[in-house]
């Protein structure tokens, strides 16, 4: 039998499964990611810059374009509560602050590699920025000072911290999890959690599990509490790049090369519902209050219309009469 939860959903995506794209940038976008409000959605492109839109009931609209870096903006995320600040990780071998209020560059932190991923503690007082070196750089977000810098002997795919603040996670190149304490980032464990490359990880809003994304194609939800991988995901095809869980923490969207992003039922496993892409999908993003999906993709690659114009963000979840 469908559970309650997968057959509402399933009722609600038949009447809100429109797709819109919104023009955003020049050039790919690499991450787009939702303020703690849910009111402005923030991308990242391969043109250097940043844009953030406003959510106007069903359709997003451009406030603002952040220049200032010198090379390509690869990840990026909001303040966990403060939904006017928003951190910009990039090639430059820099992360830069924005204050959507100002629209200024509030700090610039050099770092010491291209920066490749970022993220933010859930007490908001720390940024953690990883480079193509597998340095992991620990940023004081009022000081702007480094707190600490970790190289590691692996490669260094995602980072995040648990819900609690006090273990931080790194996916890496070996298909493991590697776990630290936090603040004193001891090794806790690794857990060999695929037999290939472990790309992406992500959180769940509830705190009780986490999802990590492989090389091998697989998405597999772990348990925060006893570690353990509870169910696997295997609907796709291709390496799992991006991941996000929706605000409830019931359903997992994932996504990779594969033409369309899987949205499961985190609890059973099944397929609730599939977005259909013309390309690959380099992020995904649920809204923080809204069963509404934003997510970017390889617009100019393939077999498709070469003239179609790259660097566009998209929003599935609309009504089909909008």
């Amino acid at each position: 039998m469908a559970s309650q939860y997968y057959q509402e959903m399933q009722e609600s995506f038949r009447n809100n499964n429109k797709s819109r794209e919104f023009p955003a940038h020049t050039a790919k976008v690499h991450s787009v990611a939702w303020s703690c409000d849910g009111r402005r959605l923030a991308s990242g492109s391969f043109d250097k810059t940043a844009s953030v839109f406003i959510l106007e009931k069903d359709r997003l609209v451009k406030e603002n374009n952040y220049r200032g870096h010198s090379d390509s903006v690869d990840q990026l995320c909001w303040h966990p509560t403060n939904p006017d600040l928003f951190v910009t990780a990039s090639g430059d071998k820099t992360i830069r602050i924005w204050d959507v209020r100002t629209t200024k560059c509030v700090a610039t932190v050099n770092t010491k590699g291209e920066n490749i991923n970022i993220c933010w503690s859930p007490d908001g007082q720390t940024i953690a920025v990883g480079n193509k070196d597998d340095v992991v750089t620990f940023i004081d977000a009022k000081t702007h000072r480094s707190r600490a810098e970790e190289q590691f002997k692996f490669e260094v795919n995602e980072i995040s911290w648990n819900n609690d603040n006090d273990m931080f996670f790194l996916t890496n190149g070996n298909g493991c999890i590697n776990i630290l304490s936090y603040p004193d980032l001891k090794p806790i464990q690794s857990i060999n959690a695929h037999p290939s490359n472990c790309i992406c990880i992500k959180f769940d809003p509830t705190g009780k599990y986490f999802a990590t994304g492989s090389a091998d194609a697989l998405v597999s939800l772990w348990d925060v509490e006893e570690l353990v991988c509870v169910r696997c995901f295997s609907r796709l095809d291709w390496p799992v790049r991006t991941l996000s869980f929706s605000n409830d923490g019931k359903m997992l969207a994932s996504a990779s090369e594969d033409h369309f992003i899987d949205i499961a039922e985190v609890e059973t496993g099944e397929k609730l519902w599939e977005v259909q892409c013309d390309s690959p999908t380099f992020t995904v993003a649920w809204h923080p209050k809204r069963p509404l999906l934003a997510y970017a993709c390889d617009d100019k690659e393939g077999k498709y219309d070469n003239n179609r114009e790259a660097g566009t963000v998209k929003l599935f979840g609309l009504p089909n009469d909008s």
